[in-house]
């Protein structure tokens, strides 16, 4: 096996990204409730060094009147990493886009697609696509509190309810730029915030990229980000290559080893001098990181979680989920324990398939999951 700081060369040195400079085209994971929090970025950051990784959405008042270090805690390895926000308040969110820009995000944005319910209670979220003045003002507060070396971006739907038109979507977007904002992360999916759930609202509704394609025709001065829909890197290429960026969402949740071609199709990567890494050398590297946490008292659920994916289609992967689950559901406490459970789930899944180290489902091998 290769060494593993070698492997990864996480210096957490945010230095290494421009804020100064227009975000360079990027592939991107979503932001994502119970999802992107900090133990998956570090998770995907091992396995990806140029992928551009958001937070999960931090209300504004949760963070005003909240554990600040909580919610805005992260690992300096995650850079570029972005601050997603979610509220309406432009006092509150240029407190907390200066709080964020302090901390070292690379980038604060400002949460204009969620359409669940609880969201809309707090008047943030895809309801905000009908106040683009509101969103306007915000975004000027976010980028007096980030100051002028962070970018304040806004991620939105294509429209929301009957208000769905073109005509509409450019009002939106030429309102918000006029507040500063230069870089826009569409969902291209319009959201109902009556009638269906958050789970429906990424599903029912139809994907309409061209759309997001007009939008970078009729505003050629703006960065345009395209998300929604997108389930492998080959899907992502042509639109990569078009607009300005594409965000992964789902997908890179469920199957996180997806991103491990990122750097090399995307970013030119010399795959003989840096390979990406194998799913074991990931986990190998994530061991550290889990004992770190647990040290400091965090729970092994909410850190091994996050990996059941890694082997996803691999022989061996369903003793590997099921040890993982066991696992932290017995664990009573202490960092080593936690480790140790992490090594058994991939003994288990050596067991189960004593090949499973050489399986790239991303790869060209043969895999079925057993």
């Amino acid at each position: 096996m290769r060494d593993v700081p070698a492997l990864f060369g996480l210096k957490g040195d945010p230095s290494t990204f421009s804020p100064m400079a227009p975000i360079a085209k990027h592939i991107s994971v979503a932001p994502m409730m119970e999802c992107t929090d900090r133990h998956y970025r570090f998770l995907a950051r091992l396995i990806s060094k140029h992928v551009r990784l958001y937070t999960e959405m931090v209300t504004a008042p949760a963070i005003v009147h909240g554990k600040k270090e909580h919610l805005l805690g992260f690992s300096p390895e995650e850079h570029p990493v972005a601050l997603q926000l979610g509220g309406s308040g432009p006092a509150e969110l240029e407190r907390c886009a200066a709080l964020g820009a302090e901390r070292g995000y690379d980038e604060i944005n400002l949460n204009c697609g969620c359409p669940s319910d609880r969201v809309q209670s707090g008047k943030f979220g895809a309801c905000l696509m009908a106040e683009p003045e509101l969103v306007r003002d915000c975004v000027k507060a976010m980028i007096r509190g980030a100051g002028p070396h962070v970018p304040v971006t806004v991620k939105h739907r294509i429209g929301i309810d009957d208000k769905d038109s073109y005509e509409e979507l450019k009002r939106f977007v030429a309102t918000v730029a006029d507040g500063g904002c230069t870089l826009f992360a569409v969902h291209a999916r319009k959201a109902w915030l009556k009638g269906l759930s958050p789970k429906q609202n990424r599903e029912k509704p139809p994907l309409n990229y061209e759309t997001v394609r007009r939008l970078k025709r009729d505003f050629p001065e703006l960065q345009f980000v395209l998300n929604g829909g997108i389930l492998s890197l080959d899907q992502a290429e042509p639109w990569f290559h078009e607009l300005d960026g594409v965000m992964i969402g789902r997908e890179a949740y469920r199957d996180p080893m997806m991103l491990a071609h990122v750097d090399a199709r995307f970013h030119g990567v010399d795959v003989h001098s840096a390979p990406p890494p194998t799913t074991e050398e990931v986990v190998r590297a994530y061991i550290p990181y889990a004992r770190a946490r647990l040290a400091e008292g965090e729970r092994l659920h909410f850190i091994a979680r996050h990996l059941h994916g890694l082997f996803l289609g691999a022989q061996g992967a369903k003793a590997w989920r099921t040890t993982l689950a066991e696992g932290a559901t017995r664990y009573a406490g202490g960092p080593d324990a936690g480790a140790d459970v992490i090594e058994r789930a991939l003994e288990a899944m050596a067991r189960a398939a004593p090949k499973h180290a050489a399986v790239d489902p991303h790869g060209a091998a043969e895999h079925t999951e057993v």
